[in-house]
């Protein structure tokens, strides 16, 4: 049930202008928030930030960012660049799509751009990778034009001062958003207005335990007027959740390791792995060798010295894991079709997804 204020009550909301202004004096002498792409003007730096940003907090994004600057100064250096490095450089991120999007982009950017951001929104927009938030910020940060960036953290100061209970992953909602966003943009120094809320949503209108007491927007909130702030910004979409069964079979001696790279339009696209039995529901041992042809060739009666589980969450589905140490089997055998044996120098190179990278940390097969 939407929750509209009366027009009495909204006559309390602070106007455009005073509320710029409140934010930006905010930003001016309270806002202590010190990291290092704040103020940058290359588009390059404001777009790997604003990617490596997306459903991930600053502070663990700083290292990675940094990492990637000093590794890529230039989205030249980044375009070329090996994807099984980038990949690496990325682990311990997640939500891979957002590297491989960054890589892609980086290459349009160089092949049909010369290297070269466009400065506007719209030119930023038909880019493969760039959605309307990292267009906006670019747009704004980079270039200074009159785009309002909606972020997680704008989304929330909005829906909480203005009081807008239209569900942000709607239609409807996003529409809402951008437009209120833009109403309430201040058009002098656009880039310092829309640092200064979205640094206010991150450190005052936080989700959890918000500042309210000392937020300088209290006395036009609509949501700490009505005592409503943990109710808002309203979600519809409810995620569903499934659970996906891997069986990893890890065939490796003191110099290699049998690993398969994923390439299917599925989770982890890109990350290398052992060899993997995905089954619908958890099975014993003995019952995926007698379904898997090339385990009965290999394995025959041999038992694993141990077997170890893991569990990730991830956003819409849970992978429950099952590692199998096969040491004993060595590297002599032909790999199934897939896989190759790395040496444990060349398996150190690439990327693998949090689940298999903790199980290799803690089994200590010395590939770092």
């Amino acid at each position: 049930m939407k929750h509209q204020p009366t027009s009495e009550k909204m006559k309390i909301i602070a106007t455009p202008t005073r509320f710029a202004s409140l934010l930006l004096q905010w930003h001016e002498l309270e806002n202590d928030r010190e990291l290092p792409w704040k103020n940058e003007k290359d588009p390059y730096k404001i777009w790997l930030s604003e990617v490596i940003l997306q459903q991930t907090r600053a502070e663990q994004g700083l290292p990675y960012y940094l990492g990637f600057v000093g590794k890529y100064p230039t989205v030249k250096h980044l375009a070329d660049a090996d994807e099984d490095e980038v990949f690496k450089m990325w682990q311990g991120l997640g939500y891979y799509n957002r590297c491989r999007n960054l890589l892609a982009t980086a290459r349009i950017i160089v092949d049909t751009c010369n290297s070269v951001f466009p400065d506007t929104y719209d030119k930023l927009l038909e880019l493969k990778g760039i959605g309307p938030y990292t267009a906006a910020a670019i747009a704004s940060f980079a270039f200074g034009r009159l785009t309002a960036v909606v972020d997680g953290n704008v989304v929330r100061v909005l829906a909480r001062t203005q009081g807008i209970w239209e569900p942000m992953d709607s239609t409807n909602g996003r529409k809402m958003f951008a437009a209120t966003a833009t109403s309430l943009l201040e058009v002098e120094r656009p880039a310092q207005y829309n640092q200064a809320i979205m640094d206010f949503g991150a450190t005052v209108c936080k989700p959890k335990k918000p500042l309210c007491n000392d937020c300088i927007l209290k006395l036009s909130c609509v949501a700490f007027r009505d005592d409503k702030v943990g109710l808002l910004p309203v979600k519809s979409k409810s995620i569903e959740v499934s659970t996906r069964y891997f069986n990893y079979f890890v065939f490796h001696d003191s110099t290699c390791m049998l690993l398969g790279k994923r390439t299917a339009q599925d989770i982890w696209q890109n990350l290398h792995e052992p060899y993997l039995v995905e089954t619908g529901e958890p099975m014993t041992f003995e019952a995926i060798v007698a379904a898997n042809p090339f385990l009965r060739s290999i394995i025959g009666t041999y038992k694993p010295t141990q077997s170890t589980e893991g569990t990730q969450k991830l956003t819409h589905r849970i992978i429950k894991s099952r590692f199998y140490d096969l040491s004993a089997i060595g590297c002599g055998f032909n790999p199934p079709d897939g896989y190759k044996f790395y040496s444990k120098n060349d398996a150190s190179g690439v990327a693998f997804p949090r689940t298999v990278s903790k199980y290799i940390e803690e089994h200590h097969l010395r590939i770092k």
